[in-house]
């Protein structure tokens, strides 16, 4: 309460709020208008946009380059803020007096830390891998429908 009041905390929690909602909603306004000449059923478990986009009849690349455009603003946002916070909480923490203190405050940082860390680069491994197969199943596997699609 001392660093930060109740204020902040809740303009914090609205921008993410807000930030997950306007990307949750461009996504599914996005997905919904693809027309889809292909079928309905995307042969991978996990019915992601990418995947969708393959069944559209429409050139996909304006939509694509404008999703990431928005994604990667929003993104590149939360990671600036994140980075950022990080570094007022050690500047605090390093202004304690006491070593026990430090130890104390850093302790109970680091955890965050780590679950952070994790998140982003799960992320990162789930995302930024190359578009293709590098050891192709066999079969067609499991599929999901499109809702909407004919």
């Amino acid at each position: 309460g001392t660093v930060m009041g109740s204020r902040a905390c809740v303009k914090m929690a609205a921008s993410a709020w807000a930030s997950g909602l306007l990307n949750a909603a461009l996504h599914t306004a996005d997905t919904f208008s693809i027309p889809l000449c292909q079928g309905n059923t995307v042969d991978q478990f996990f019915c992601e946009i990418p995947q969708i986009l393959k069944l559209s009849c429409s050139d996909s690349y304006v939509r694509v380059v404008g999703l990431l455009g928005v994604s990667a603003c929003l993104i590149f946002g939360c990671f600036i803020f994140i980075v950022v916070s990080y570094m007022q909480i050690v500047t605090a923490v390093l202004r304690i007096p006491s070593e026990q203190g430090q130890h104390k405050a850093f302790s109970m940082c680091l955890p965050h830390l780590a679950v952070v860390s994790l998140f982003v680069s799960t992320g990162l491994f789930a995302y930024l891998k190359p578009p293709f197969p590098l050891f192709p199943s066999p079969g067609s596997g499991g599929g999901c429908s499109v809702l909407g699609a004919a």
